[in-house]
């Protein structure tokens, strides 16, 4: 099997299993208990805060450890939320774990902004200028489309929330950003920032949020009080750590100079054919493909068939119909059908894409003469 669907999740490093079957075994200790165990435990969580805020090139704040990106997404913005007459913006490009609380915050009256996006998948920044207001509490835009691999553009955000809007907190979603490119928080005065393991060969079931003032945040579950009050619940220490171990092992400059070579073998070989259209982005970690004519499901299932795993978008929406992202772009709704998304990770060798490109290029021309 030539596994493409990076975006979706990731293959667990090996050394990561074995510190997640260390904790979940030996060290199983609640860091909240006041025995010696525990208290080691509460330590190695801390010494792990510290490691995550200087990978984000934070010099100050605090590191809370969630659930994964869809608490700590719920928790930036629920968290951050005032009363009072404020006004929070979004991009359409969001992933469902901040669309569609966007969406259910606009439900419930608040006044919420959807930012469009450009032909090139990143934020509007003019569209985005005229929403800013001193009203603005909040703007949430991620780093990388996880359906197109844009990359938007968090200093020129952060320029203009400080002309607009300097008291409007920023979240990003940096989900398929962390461990991929190089981040830095402070550069953008990033207010939250989220991040979640199963993106980086992490375990699925958990993540963190940054979060620069923990004066900005109050906590929307409540119960034992752990992780400064922000998230009670016992915390997955297994998870945690072997998520931590992942992160010691991620080389970010040269696995993205080694994935770019990836993503330019298959974008070589599928745009050899003049009825594929690929959506040039910026990240080399994904690629949206359209087939002309085809189905991009039928592909993706035919490609199953054939030891190809691609996929056709976010898997956390993947069962609805139509591409909200794709659409954005303006895309009309056969196109939007016609596309897959390919994602890569370092662990793939070249012959590995190579022989991949020239299955799903022969599986598209083999539907296409069936259905054209």
């Amino acid at each position: 099997m030539i596994y493409l669907d990076n975006a979706a999740t990731t293959r667990m490093y090996e050394e990561a299993v074995r510190v997640y079957n260390e904790y979940a075994v030996n060290r199983f200790f609640n860091p909240s208990a006041s025995y010696q165990a525990g208290l080691d435990i509460a330590k190695q969580l801390n010494e792990g805060r510290y490691l995550l805020l200087k990978k984000l090139g934070a010099k100050k704040g605090t590191i809370i450890f969630t659930g994964g990106a869809t608490e700590s997404n719920n928790l930036a913005i629920r968290g951050s939320m005032r009363n009072g007459k404020y006004e929070y913006v979004f991009s359409v490009g969001e992933h469902p774990s901040v669309y569609n609380v966007a969406k259910e915050l606009k439900n419930q009256g608040y006044i919420v902004h959807f930012v469009d996006l450009r032909h090139d998948g990143q934020v509007d920044y003019q569209k985005l200028e005229k929403v800013l207001n001193e009203k603005t509490r909040l703007i949430s835009v991620m780093n990388i489309s996880n359906e197109t691999g844009a990359i938007n553009d968090l200093a020129k955000i952060d320029t203009l929330r400080k002309k607009n809007a300097p008291n409007a907190l920023f979240h990003v979603d940096g989900v398929q950003a962390f461990c991929k490119v190089n981040v830095n928080v402070d550069k953008y005065n990033i207010d939250f920032y989220t991040i979640s393991a199963h993106k980086f060969h992490g375990p699925k079931g958990v993540g963190a949020l940054y979060v620069r003032n923990p004066n900005s945040l109050k906590n929307i579950v409540f119960g034992g009080g752990q992780e400064s009050g922000f998230r009670s619940g016992t915390e997955n220490v297994a998870g945690i750590m072997a998520m931590l171990d992942a992160v010691k092992q991620i080389d970010i400059d040269k696995n993205f100079e080694y994935v770019c070579s990836l993503s330019k073998k298959m974008t070589d070989i599928l745009g050899s054919d003049e009825n594929v259209d690929i959506l040039q982005t910026e990240s080399p970690y994904i690629l949206s493909v359209g087939f002309k004519g085809v189905n991009g499901e039928t592909l993706m299932r035919a490609l199953q068939d054939k030891g190809v795993i691609v996929g056709i978008g976010s898997a956390c929406s993947a069962k609805k119909a139509g591409n909200r992202v794709l659409e954005s772009l303006g895309y009309d709704k056969e196109r939007v059908k016609s596309h897959i998304r390919i994602s890569f990770s370092e662990d793939l060798q070249l012959q590995d894409i190579e022989k991949a490109g020239k299955t799903i290029l022969q599986t598209y021309r083999e539907i296409w003469e069936k259905v054209k």
